[in-house]
């Protein structure tokens, strides 16, 4: 696997991932019973956008960097804009938060988190990047096959019953990747039914979509939602013109909080043709 998400950071994928992300964070923390967090993909969980790599794409600027310049009002997009601030409050002004990072940042004392990564070079940055947190553990090795190991999720002998399980895979072997993701998430369902699976997927050509949307609305979660950011018209396969994240088991209002916030996002970073979309693949009951 070649994928080094360090090229990508900050852009516009992320700010859409990360949004989602601490939204639902914030809302399954608003119970005070323990929770389990599992991130299958983790990266570095921290990046520098001052780096070569970030630099040589350019990414963040049309992500982050323009999403700070615009300061938005919306309360989700605050949010996020305040989590950036206090990682680079304690890691310097060209710092960016992975998905390990914001998970230990919104979770609390009492709640657990696992984060998975298959490259030994970025799971030992990941190590150094959350060292000193006893809720984190890092596992250098394969995401899906964490699902099987660790849920459902315990501390010890206590078994805990609410959890986030985050999908991020880089989708190098393209659409092919959606069989081994939703394979991952239709066991962790099996295992924990109760918890909420999130899969962050890139967007190109729509139609090309059709058959994972087809599957998911298949797996055997109460609810399946579709949040989309799309920052140019989804008619080209040669870029990535969007990105969703599909979550089972959704918080209660999680898209009536999200639709401010995306709409705002697509205005923000967005060109001719940008928009948001929710769509429900089973609606709650």
């Amino acid at each position: 696997m070649n994928y080094r998400h360090a090229f990508h950071a900050g852009n516009h994928a992320d700010v859409l991932k990360h949004v989602v992300l601490l939204a639902l964070c914030d809302a399954l923390v608003a119970k005070p019973a323990p929770l389990f967090a599992l991130d299958t993909h983790a990266g570095r969980g921290l990046y520098r956008l001052s780096g070569a790599s970030a630099q040589r794409t350019g990414e963040a600027d049309d992500g982050i960097g323009r999403l700070i310049a615009e300061t938005p009002r919306d309360p989700l997009l605050r949010r996020y804009l305040d989590a950036v601030a206090a990682c680079r409050k304690a890691h310097g002004a060209d710092a960016y938060p992975g998905s390990p990072w914001l998970l230990a940042h919104a979770l609390r004392e009492a709640d657990r988190i696992a984060c998975c990564e298959t490259q030994p070079e970025e799971a030992k940055a990941l190590a150094a990047s959350l060292a000193g947190d006893r809720r984190v553990r890092v596992h250098p090795g394969d995401g899906y096959a964490a699902v099987r190991a660790m849920l459902p999720p315990r501390d010890g002998a206590t078994r805990l019953g609410r959890g986030l399980v985050l999908v991020d895979p880089p989708y190098e072997t393209q659409l092919a990747e959606f069989d081994d993701a939703l394979g991952a998430i239709r066991e962790g369902l099996r295992r924990f039914p109760q918890g909420v699976f999130a899969l962050w997927y890139p967007i190109k050509l729509r139609r090309t979509l059709m058959p994972f949307q087809r599957r998911a609305a298949d797996l055997p979660g109460k609810s399946v939602l579709l949040a989309e950011l799309m920052v140019r018209p989804d008619d080209s396969p040669l870029r990535m013109n969007g990105s969703g994240m599909l979550v089972v088991n959704p918080p209660w209002q999680l898209d009536a909080a999200l639709a401010p916030a995306l709409a705002s996002l697509a205005a923000a970073l967005g060109e001719r043709g940008a928009g948001s979309r929710f769509h429900w693949l089973r609606t709650p009951s």
